[in-house]
């Protein structure tokens, strides 16, 4: 099964609708066919708009996105900013992110939504498209009489009704609203049904004449409406609004100023829209005390993966409304019909001329408020798996083709555009989570097909040799399935993330009978300058150093999970640990690990010392603290009178009595390449994975062992 979704090219701000493998219904997540989407005006219409600029109106629009980009310039050289900049432009991103429709299918541990039902969705995965995949909390049930149209204003209702919250008001209040779009419109009609007058401003006569037509308010103006302030103080008794909510969408200061002219005194400014809060300080906001407070979208639980993604919910004892609770509360307002949104409706297209939408919108040739895409009913129930042919299939030559589960930043960036040429490998099929980024990968880096399940990949005939490179929780799992099928596996670090899944694949390697080829993506080894230290070495023993300012990522990151990302030291150390294995040519017998404290209780701020069986020693300071300026990896190796320096893979310095030697790279190389190289050579020749299973095996037991020892306080013998 497969559907059609709405997706914008960003290089050209292109709007298309494709064909696209379903979303994966993953565990706390349910299948919705939309029935109903609604296009938000504001940041739609932004986003689309920035699209079509010329690459320098891009860069004016994102300065932010600029200074990443001189960044990854600065560190990885041109060609990697190369691949960084069109990987974002060639992208298809979906659009949208309010909708409405019936349940398909539910996934597991699901238990607040059966088939059948229908629901209202928000959220960054409510796109205009057929099919969505949406965590629970992020959707709510409907009555089975609920109007679905109205029902798809789902996000923007729990986005007004935030920011009347954060206002506090009371029965009998007043409060103005400036910006008189969707969510201004919204905000008018839950403030009056909440018995709270409620002024209209707005900078657009034509919004102005709309409002006064829908009565979403009990008064409304346009903003250069003479002697408007002394009109609404004179309103509310020469008091000045209670609260003002500010909805609107500009650079200009005039609305936070404006706002604080006409509160009264220790009243409430509350921002909802995108405008720039340095106010004048004097003479509103400071004589009359006012507070100036911003509104978080939906609500509490907003940008929270635990909440949004794993449907951890907080207790109503200590927040009475969440984004979700925020939601049900409008779909109620709806139902009960205390709020009618039926003439905030102006346009409504079928998803095939979604287009013509947008370019209403963009254009605003004519008025509008409220644009819905509609969406055919489908009947029929899910069914993954299902192919989408992408280009023609190469048939092998000499060896089988390659597929990808996973395929996001460092998959583009790093592994698929140094994958073989050539039909001798050929490039068979692409599962991600993303129906957009699977079929996008698959066009632009020429494989035969896409798919929303990675299984798809596995049993594929002509598929010999699998990649996975997704989350860090399903590589064990995806990693026995694709050896269990006989295929090759190259899989992203780290190989698994406890002691029972490393045993699970140590045994089903032993039980094969004809074991296939096991790699995992540890390239730092396969570095030119890597290389040439390693052919400097002697068998001696040797005590290395390797800081690495590996820079801080923020606590509620999957990467920092435990459960998903497992830590820091799993997740990423072992390419470290990796490298000093490679160099010792021996395995870790003991690890102590010390962490400095930190109030998450990461441990992203460690050293770990290892004792190799061989008697050489090496620590890896891996710090979270410092700079962003700084070089990432800085390695010392010394051993029997000579010194080796490695500066961040840029520079080798060889101390060894007379002129120190150095060895320059033109741009910093980790070796991603030349490990693909390895890999397949190995494929081809019917040899050995390029690193043995031993190695590997060693390494992630000692990362392991390194979160014992910080538990334990104690150094940790490897098995």
């Amino acid at each position: 099964m497969t559907q059609k979704q709405l997706a914008q090219k960003l290089k050209k701000g292109i709007i298309e609708i494709r064909e696209m493998p379903l979303p994966a219904l993953e565990p706390g997540r349910i299948l919705v066919a939309n029935r109903y989407s609604l296009i938000s005006a504001g940041t739609e219409a932004s986003t689309v708009s920035t699209a079509r600029k010329s690459l320098l109106g891009k860069a004016r629009a994102r300065p932010d996105q600029v200074r990443q980009v001189l960044e990854v310039l600065r560190t990885q050289g041109p060609v990697q900013t190369y691949r960084a900049v069109m990987k974002k432009l060639d992208a298809y991103s979906p659009l949208g992110y309010s909708s409405a429709g019936e349940v398909i299918g539910v996934g597991e541990g699901v238990r607040d939504f059966a088939v059948g039902d229908f629901v209202a969705c928000a959220g960054n995965t409510a796109n205009h498209a057929e099919i969505v995949s949406v965590p629970v909390n992020l959707a709510v049930r409907l009555d089975p009489e609920a109007d679905l149209a109205q029902a798809a204003y789902n996000t923007l209702g729990a986005i007004a009704m935030q920011g009347i919250r954060r206002a506090e008001l009371s029965f009998g209040e007043s409060c103005a609203v400036i910006g008189l779009g969707l969510i201004g419109q919204l905000t008018g009609l839950m403030l009056r049904a909440a018995g709270i007058r409620a002024f209209g401003i707005d900078i657009d006569p034509r919004m102005v004449e709309i409002t006064l037509r829908n009565r979403a308010f009990d008064h409304a103006w346009a903003r250069n409406t003479p002697g408007l302030s002394r009109e609404i103080v004179h309103l509310t008794d020469g008091l000045g609004v209670d609260a003002v909510i500010i909805a609107a969408g500009t650079s200009s200061l005039d609305p936070v100023n404006f706002a604080g002219e006409i509160s009264r005194k220790r009243g409430r400014v509350v921002v909802v829209g995108a405008v720039p809060t340095g106010f004048d300080r004097d003479p509103h906001y400071y004589r009359k005390e006012l507070d100036l407070v911003m509104s978080c979208s939906y609500g509490p639980g907003r940008y929270d993966p635990d909440y949004e993604e794993k449907g951890h919910d907080y207790p109503p004892a200590w927040v009475r409304w969440t984004e979700r609770r925020n939601m049900a509360a409008f779909q109620r307002m709806i139902s009960e019909g205390r709020i009618d949104l039926a003439s905030l409706t102006t346009h409504v297209f079928p998803l095939e001329q979604a287009a013509e939408a947008y370019e209403l919108v963009l254009s605003r040739r004519e008025p509008f408020l409220g644009v819905l895409l509609e969406y055919a009913r489908r009947d029929e129930a899910p069914e993954a798996g299902r192919r989408i042919a992408v280009t023609a299939a190469p048939k092998a030559v000499g060896g089988g083709g390659i597929g990808f589960i996973g395929a996001g930043s460092y998959a583009q960036g790093f592994l698929l555009p140094n994958l073989p040429a050539g039909e001798h490998v050929p490039r068979r099929g692409i599962a991600t989570s993303s129906g957009t980024t699977s079929r996008r990968v698959a066009e632009r880096f020429g494989f035969a097909f896409c798919t929303d399940d990675p299984d798809a990949v596995i049993n594929d005939a002509e598929t010999d040799t699998v990649f996975i490179v997704t989350r860090h929780d399903s590589h064990s799992r995806y990693v026995r399935r694709a050896l269990e099928a006989g295929k090759n596996v190259y899989v992203e670090k780290p190989l698994c993330l406890d002691e029972a899944e490393l045993v699970e694949i140590e045994e089903l390697l032993e039980g094969l009978d004809l074991a296939p080829r096991l790699m995992v993506g540890f390239n730092r080894r396969f570095a030119p300058l890597i290389m040439r230290l390693k052919d400097e070495l002697t068998a001696v023993p040797l005590a290395a150093v390797y800081r690495v300012n590996a820079g801080a990522i923020p606590p509620d990151s999957w990467i920092q999970d435990p459960q998903v990302g497992g830590g820091r030291i799993i997740g990423e150390g072992c390419h470290f640990v990796d490298l000093l294995v490679h160099l010792t040519g021996s395995l870790p017998v003991e690890v102590h690990a010390v962490a400095m404290d930190d109030p998450h209780g990461l441990h992203d701020t460690v050293s770990i010392t290892l004792r190799f069986a061989n008697g050489s020693v090496g620590t890896v300071h891996y710090f979270a603290n410092g700079p962003k300026g700084m070089e990432k990896e800085k390695l010392e190796v010394f051993q029997s009178g000579r010194a080796f320096v490695l500066d961040d893979f840029r520079e080798l310095v060889i101390h060894d009595g007379g002129k120190p030697r150095r060895h320059r790279a033109m741009v910093q190389n980790k070796g991603q390449k030349a490990m693909l190289r390895a890999f397949f050579d190995a494929l081809e020749q019917g040899a050995p994975a390029p690193i043995p299973f031993t190695e590997i095996r060693a390494v992630t037991a000692a990362t392991l062992a390194a979160e014992l020892s910080l538990k334990n306080r104690a150094p940790v013998r490897i098995r």
